[in-house]
């Protein structure tokens, strides 16, 4: 295997495939990129334009250019000293008449989770057109990864990443199984909540979603909450817990799209001969918006409850973990139901295991698809595996959490951005800095909303919501064009379901909200007064997203990279992310870096990227040695990387009398170039660079 530096992740299309890809190697390996982190590369239904929606898990994709220009990519990235690690998908496959499991009768059987009695078959999530695999059976999970594996036992891939292991009815037992065929680099792509640890599972880590929050989260005020709560309160007129918000979501798909989910968890618990508690439906049930009730709404309810995407409880094997324990006793569920689930009463193995499939979608749908789109009080803090509650990350935590990852998952990937994040990482910093500047943004949004009132459509369209979530979109994405507002606003509002929905499209309420964007950013008084203040919080937040950069590149962990990130990308959630790159820029200016040319606003992050991915191959011992944190006051992170490399990074504009309890001995530093010592109590002023950042690599003891 490539030594494991840095990964990059390419979204590749039939207009940029394998050949395209191996393309890219050169200024790849430059830029300093040890592994190309492909997106889904087997057969696809015709047309996909995402790879998801697999057909054939024995073809490498014809669209991308077939096994051959696989195999090509892969040679010439080993060429170069680099890997490829192949994103994989094994909870589902397209059901689709040129899926030959899915029209043969006997193999959708076996090889589909398909419901004996109504027909309907499990999904991914709630799409009708993808159906879930029985991974759980050795026949099938040979037959759909024998390609994978044999890539893997040849050297062609170093590892693979797993799409959605929280679908499968064994996770641990289906990773067990990877492991034992051979795959020994493995990363999952598990969404815990922030405070949940991940299993001891046969993996490499994550694919980073915690470390995204969590950086992230490190540069929102915390002094900033009070007011931010306020202003959302008074514009939404809501008072309620983002957690209040999510549980009515939740219950709103459960009683919705997950009906048939519902219904087949009834007949498997009563098929075993209890009903969990259950008893028949009370008569009057509020759906289980109110105390949990008997029938029906209990089991609502208790699948809407659970505080984590699903716990891991092995009916066959008997195994339940405390961690299950804790996530079943903090949902307040019907106390069989819960002893059930637990394994402490009898209950059908189908339902357990049929119960923990289910909750991710619900949380998937519940939360990230619903909720992150009507609770708008810091739309920085809305990401996949994100609690919005959670208003910013102590120094501590951010520590304590690298030093957890240092310990148990030193390969994890660490990412600031993929393809599903909600937004990328430069908008979401900027969106994160209106909280260093609650009242002045307050300002703002009131004389914003006095302009757009004119502007709503006879109806209202937009609603007070919609205008705020359009008003932070602006100032994170600033500037843009109409047409990828218009798009995103479009999604927002059919995700959150409020006004308009996927099923049910109100058409004039969605033109009038794109009538308004039009209006909005053409209004004179209002670009008067939106584009300085926009230009203040783009600074901000550039300065906070080269923070988050240097510490995603320096922290344990393995660096992940998004294609285009390297330069300043203000990228909403997808496809708006999927859009095509300019690579001839990104070449050019990586060149002239190299020759010595000075970085600037637009080539800073590829400059960091550069000088840092060139650190981590000059000094391998420190980035796999020892994580230590290191005294900055509360303004900046400070850490030694095995002892020879220094890091700090300022999460405050303002540094003050911040001291860093510096280390002794000879130091150069990495960005500037110079050489120096350190006082034993060193001002943070005195060691941050032009940028508040500072890496310095040990010279002299």
């Amino acid at each position: 295997m490539a030594e494991l530096r840095a990964t990059y992740r390419l979204q590749l299309t039939a207009e940029f495939g394998f050949a395209r890809a191996r393309e890219l190697i050169p200024y790849l390996h430059d830029l300093g990129v040890s592994h190309l982190y492909l997106s889904p590369s087997l057969q696809a239904r015709p047309g996909s334009t995402h790879g998801y929606d697999v057909i054939d898990p024995g073809r490498i994709s014809e669209a991308l250019g077939g096994e051959q220009e696989f195999r090509s990519l892969a040679a010439t990235a080993a060429e170069a000293g680099m890997g490829v690690i192949l994103d994989v998908v094994p909870n589902h496959m397209a059901a689709d008449d040129a899926n030959r499991y899915w029209t043969d009768p006997e193999l959708r059987k076996k090889f589909f989770d398909v419901d004996p009695e109504t027909g309907r078959w499990r999904r991914f999530f709630d799409i009708d057109d993808l159906a879930a695999i029985r991974q759980e059976d050795e026949e099938v999970f040979e037959a759909t990864h024998q390609l994978v594996l044999g890539l893997t036992a040849d050297g062609t891939l170093d590892g693979v990443r797993i799409d959605h292991p929280d679908g499968l009815a064994d996770p641990a037992g289906y990773l067990r199984r990877l492991r034992d065929r051979g795959a020994s680099n493995v990363w999952v792509e598990k969404i815990l909540d922030p405070g949940e640890k991940l299993r001891e599972w046969p993996v490499s880590g994550t694919v980073g979603y915690e470390f995204l929050n969590d950086v992230a989260g490190l540069f929102v005020d915390r002094a900033g909450e009070r007011q931010l709560t306020a202003l959302w309160e008074q514009i939404s007129g809501d008072r309620r817990s983002f957690g209040e918000v999510a549980l009515e979501a939740k219950l709103e798909q459960l009683t919705g799209v997950f009906t048939p989910e519902v219904d087949r968890l009834v007949r498997e618990l009563r098929s075993g001969g209890g009903d969990g508690g259950l008893g028949e439906p009370t008569a009057g049930g509020d759906g289980g918006l109110g105390e949990p009730t008997r029938g029906r709404d209990g089991l609502v309810r208790a699948l809407a409850s659970l505080p984590v995407y699903r716990t891991y409880v092995e009916p066959l094997a008997g195994l339940v973990d405390d961690a299950d324990r804790e996530a079943i006793a903090s949902a307040g569920m019907n106390p069989e139901l819960a002893a059930m689930l637990l394994l402490e009463h009898p209950a059908p193995p189908g339902f357990v295991t049929r119960f923990e499939q289910t909750t991710p979608a619900v949380m998937a749908k519940g939360v990230e698809d619903t909720a992150f789109y009507r609770y708008g009080r810091l739309l920085s803090l809305n990401d996949v595996g994100g609690d919005p509650s959670r208003f910013g990350v102590d120094v501590e935590t951010f520590h304590a959490a690298n030093a957890e990852r240092a310990r148990r998952f030193p390969q994890a990937l660490l990412t600031t951005m993929t393809h599903d994040a909600k937004r990328s990482a430069d908008v979401r910093a900027r969106i994160g800095a209106l909280s260093t500047m609650p009242a002045e943004w307050a300002e703002h949004v009131t004389r914003w909303l006095e302009i757009g009132e004119r502007l709503r459509s006879p109806a209202g369209a937009p609603d007070l919501v919609e205008q705020y979530f359009l008003f932070q979109t602006l100032v994170g994405a600033w500037p843009i064009e109409i047409e990828r507002l218009e798009a995103y606003m479009e999604k927002a509002l059919r995700e959150a379901k409020r006004n308009t929905n996927w099923v049910e499209q109100d058409e004039d309420w969605e033109a009038g909200v794109a009538a308004f964007c039009r209006a909005i950013c053409a209004d004179s008084g209002f670009l008067a007064d939106f584009e300085p203040f926009a230009e203040r919080v783009a600074a901000a937040g550039r300065r906070a997203a080269l923070g988050q950069l240097a510490l995603k590149l320096t922290a344990p962990g393995v660096p992940d990279i998004y294609q285009g990130d390297e330069l300043e990308f203000r990228a909403l959630v997808d496809p708006d992310n999927r859009r095509p790159v300019d690579w001839e820029r990104r070449r050019t200016l990586l060149a002239d870096l190299q020759e010595g040319a000075a970085q600037d606003r637009e080539s800073r992050k590829l400059w960091l990227i550069w000088r840092l991915l060139q650190l981590r191959s000059s000094r391998p011992d420190a980035f796999s040695g020892t994580y230590e944190p290191l005294a900055a006051g509360s303004g900046a992170c400070a850490f030694l990387r095995g002892d020879d490399v220094l890091v700090v990074v300022s999460i405050r504009e303002e540094v003050g009398d911040d001291a860093l309890e510096a280390p002794g001995g000879r130091w150069r530093d990495v960005l500037g170039g110079t050489e120096r010592s350190f006082a034993a109590r060193e001002p943070i002023s005195a060691v941050l660079g032009d940028h508040a950042v500072a890496v310095f690599e040990r010279v002299g003891r």
